[in-house]
């Protein structure tokens, strides 16, 4: 499918963007040792790097899983890497990008999460995402993509601000969470968070609802990932300067408080063709929609 092209003034628009986020100072695309960022999770058996070490493979077996953390926390900022997914039959076997608040997921965290779950031989990944706050979550929405994500890598990329937080898929945004905090408190804007990626099982939820177990015959299941790229305020206690300005970086200036008109434009194709499930929309799980489902993406 064709996306409906823009005006030359929103290409240049977020080409101008792009550019000044790639020439920023703070911008860090990880291209040194594993080591000096992250921390793995799992069997030096389980997660292996290319010969240059820039592409990293996670593996999900019946003895391990698989996983990674940043040595450090942000608050705000761009995070983004590139991911491709397990091929064939990966029923059960979910793949994740998020953020998370505490090292241990403790039950009073924040998060925001990417969660690939994987499908039987022949039928297509979901994108599922989530909000946490506080521990809460309940704020999932499932998407379609519109490419096989196990045949090559595709960029996957959070933006979190004080106003929203937009999912990207391609530097397409596939969700915008508003923040409304001004009426019911639920937008994780005041702890810092890890970066984390994983491989793990979850048939017991991840494909039509736990009927799907994972077939491990298949296994080893792998995960590949490169270009990390974190542009963000890293945190320093007791609060770094960085998290209460609007003017020296990119991601918290008013241009990244809303979406620019291109990105409306592919925002909305994709709620057309791609969104597969949407908590604002669920009556029969929230008898009264929550504050920040009336808020519109696009404001």
């Amino acid at each position: 499918m064709e996306k409906i092209a823009s005006s030359m003034a929103d290409l240049f628009l977020f080409a101008a963007l792009m550019a000044t986020f790639f020439s920023s100072s703070h911008a860090q695309l990880i291209k040194g040792s594993f080591e000096n960022t992250f921390t793995k999770s799992c069997p030096g058996t389980h997660f292996k790097t290319s010969q240059d070490g820039q592409i990293w493979y996670l593996t999900l077996d019946q003895v391990s899983d698989c996983g990674f953390i940043t040595k450090q926390s942000y608050r705000f900022g761009w995070f983004s890497t590139k991911l491709k997914l397990v091929g064939g039959d990966s029923a059960g076997v979910v793949t994740a990008f998020y953020m998370c608040s505490e090292v241990e997921a403790g039950p009073l965290r924040d998060e925001i999460d990417f969660e690939f779950l994987g499908n039987r031989t022949g039928q297509p990944y979901l994108i599922q995402t989530n909000v946490y706050n506080n521990g809460s979550g309940g704020r999932e929405m499932r998407h379609l993509l519109w490419f096989d994500p196990t045949q090559d890598f595709h960029t996957y990329s959070i933006l979190w601000n004080s106003h929203q937080i937009v999912f990207f898929v391609d530097n397409v945004p596939i969700r915008v969470y508003k923040n409304a905090n001004h009426t019911n408190n639920f937008f994780p804007a005041e702890r810092p968070m890890y970066v984390f990626s994983s491989i793990w099982n979850a048939d017991n939820w991840a494909t039509r609802g736990g009927l799907d177990k994972i077939n491990w015959t298949s296994a080893p299941f792998v995960a590949s990932y490169k270009d990390f790229t974190l542009d963000a305020c890293q945190w320093k206690d007791p609060f770094p300067a960085c998290v209460s300005t609007t003017t020296q970086h990119w991601w918290d200036q008013y241009n990244a408080w809303h979406l620019s008109s291109k990105q409306k434009i592919d925002y909305a194709w994709v709620q057309r063709n791609f969104v597969v499930y949407d908590y604002c929309q669920d009556s029969v799980r929230n008898r009264y929609k929550p504050q920040e489902c009336w808020l519109s993406p696009l404001d």
